[in-house]
């Protein structure tokens, strides 16, 4: 397997401005409404994401628990994080949500799942099951949440 295979992308236009987008993303209590993996659980309210480094805690479903690393930041444009079980090192597979402003309201919003860096094996698995497809489902219950919040 290739790194070109263990990157999946998937991109959208929505029918919201990036600053209303963004929001919905970078508030770690909002992400489980828009989840199409269904994996997320809940996130306290207060952990808004402002600035690389910052680390947020999401609850899975399953009710294990992630914090999750910030590691590439621009206010309404991206916003990239990379998960690991609490006090534990990132095992190596990054989300990344890119916005791009299109004019009138728009915005084409692009979202990733790289595990070119996925040190353990034993999440091989669960990485290879975030397909295009997936990707695709939690952006269009983004879009949903965004289009109808302008």
């Amino acid at each position: 397997m290739t790194d070109e295979d263990r990157i999946v992308h998937a991109s959208r236009e929505i029918a919201a401005d990036p600053h209303t987008i963004f929001e919905l993303i970078a508030d770690p209590a909002q992400q489980p409404r828009w989840d199409g993996n269904d994996n997320l659980g809940h996130a306290d309210e207060g952990q808004r994401v402002r600035a690389v480094g910052d680390v947020f805690v999401m609850t899975l479903k399953s009710g294990q628990v992630r914090e999750n690393h910030i590691v590439e930041f621009e206010e309404d444009s991206r916003i990239a994080w990379t998960p690991a079980p609490p006090g534990e090192q990132p095992p190596g597979h990054l989300w990344r949500w890119e916005l791009e402003p299109l004019g009138d309201g728009r915005t084409k919003v692009t979202h990733t799942y790289d595990w070119t860096g996925l040190t353990d094996e034993t999440r091989v698995h669960r990485a290879q099951q975030n397909t295009p497809e997936a990707l695709t489902s939690s952006l269009d219950r983004l879009a949903s949440l965004a289009e109808s919040a302008d």
